[in-house]
């Protein structure tokens, strides 16, 4: 029994379980599964949830992946979250399709589920959305790249550094909302990878990571060595994707545009590395989504969409040094008063 009762407890840390309050100190609980709980996104996010929680007396658990597109993890707590009998979960998915048969095992038990920052496939999957409107932060980075290079945009050489191979649904919706931005046809705006357009290099995957970026990055110059536009996924391929130019001796000669808006990020634009980021903001994610986990358990209510959309908008600001007449955007200095990480 007691060999039992350790292998339950080791498994249990593996999963990267975070109590925000004793258990004891809640009638709710609440599950908070994150991507991975390293990217500073989600650290945040995991902040946010985690001062929500107690401000509000709720019992919070963490989880998170392994790497960006570890659903097994992802789904493994799922099911602790049902067996532990949580009133709530609040989840960014990695696999925002392959999930949503354990998400609906989730909604059947009673449980409130909020897809955090990456929408679901089908969206309505989840009881609500609290997020980035993720293709309008792709159509500000694309908007901006294609207007500071004026008359040279129609011959640039463009590379995606997306996220995974599955293509969740903010791979999507970032990298669709961008050709959008720059004046490139997206063919089907659902799927990555079918355009035609001559200035497209090619897609590479970077799992959200520095690693990442810098290995597709390094793949697509072997592909077109004149590469001078490069849309990220977010801050850390970036970062990845601007030492792999630095080391061919192309760091100043290539637009890199990226979303997130941590500081990192943000102090990355400041220094040049970047040259904007769509900013958004995970705390107010997670605090939102312990809210509705909280009045839902209270009074059975659900939260509400935006006005007008089929998710709650929590906001998204362009940050860049060299603004262009046609965007509104903030600079760094104020972009560091709204960071993050």
């Amino acid at each position: 029994m007691k060999n039992t009762l350790l292998a339950t407890a080791f498994a249990t840390l593996a999963m990267g379980v975070a109590f925000a309050a004793p258990a004891s100190a809640a009638d709710v609980s609440a599950c908070l599964i994150t991507k991975t709980d390293t990217n500073p996104f989600f650290v945040k996010m995991k902040e946010g949830a985690s001062a929500k929680a107690k401000e509000l007396g709720v019992s919070l658990k963490s989880y998170a992946g392994k790497i960006d597109g570890d659903s097994e993890s992802q789904v493994a707590a799922i099911e602790t979250c049902i067996a532990d009998g949580a009133k709530g979960i609040l989840i960014t998915a990695s696999d925002t399709k392959g999930i949503v048969p354990n998400l609906k095992k989730a909604r059947d038990a009673g449980l409130l589920v909020i897809a955090l920052d990456t929408p679901l496939e089908p969206i309505d999957a989840a009881d609500m959305t609290f997020a980035t409107d993720n293709l309008l932060a792709g159509k500000l980075i694309g908007q901006w790249a294609k207007e500071t290079l004026g008359d040279k945009a129609k011959d640039a050489k463009v590379a995606f550094l997306d996220l995974t191979p599955s293509q969740p649904s903010v791979d999507i919706l970032r990298d669709q909302g961008f050709m959008m931005g720059f004046g490139i046809d997206p063919k089907n705006p659902n799927k990555i990878g079918d355009e035609d357009d001559k200035r497209i290099v090619g897609h590479d995957v970077t799992n959200g990571n520095e690693e990442g970026g810098r290995t597709a990055m390094e793949n697509l110059l072997q592909k077109d060595p004149t590469i001078n536009v490069v849309h990220t996924i977010n801050e850390p391929a970036a970062a990845g994707a601007y030492e792999a130019l630095k080391a061919v001796g192309r760091e100043k000669d290539v637009l890199i545009v990226s979303v997130d808006g941590g500081c990192p990020g943000v102090k990355n634009v400041a220094e040049g590395v970047i040259g904007a980021t769509s900013q958004q903001y995970p705390l107010q994610m997670a605090a939102l989504g312990i809210e509705a986990i909280k009045k839902f358990s209270d009074t059975g209510e659900k939260p509400k969409p935006t006005a007008g959309k089929d998710f709650f908008d929590t906001g998204v600001t362009l940050v860049t040094d060299k603004p262009v007449s046609a965007i509104k955007s903030i600079d760094t200095k104020a972009g560091l008063g709204k960071c993050w990480g």
